[in-house]
């Protein structure tokens, strides 16, 4: 008998959120797969002499939307933190804090698209 580890419908949840999170694919050493009866397969930091350092399986959409959403945000406020309006902040925290208005509500409103987007 053949055992599955994701249901029909979180198996289209998930590629759903997957395929919201492209553009990060794009910019990042990540990918995410479609591992069929297993669920998804996130992978990140390719080496060409070892392979990728992290492989995580997912078989719940919202587990995956979660941990893209934190990679896309950490990501995005490591670029901002090089910026001289950040240099002095300690934590991810103080970052998001210290980010002007505007900033904060254009981050929440990026979460809302790709909440959107996956359909969640």
């Amino acid at each position: 008998m053949k055992k599955m580890f994701i249901s029909d419908s979180e198996h289209k949840k998930c590629k759903r959120v997957a395929n919201a999170f492209t553009e990060l694919y794009k910019k990042e050493d990540t990918i995410v797969l479609d591992a069929g009866k297993y669920g998804f397969v996130k992978l990140q930091y390719y080496h060409i002499k070892n392979g990728f350092d992290c492989v995580t399986t997912y078989t719940d959409s919202k587990k995956l939307f979660n941990s893209l959403w934190d990679d896309w945000l950490f990501i995005h406020i490591f670029h901002l933190a090089e910026s001289e309006a950040c240099e002095n902040t300690k934590c991810i925290c103080d970052i998001i804090k210290n980010l002007p208005h505007k900033k904060q509500k254009e981050l929440a409103n990026k979460k809302r698209y790709f909440l959107k987007k996956s359909g969640l």
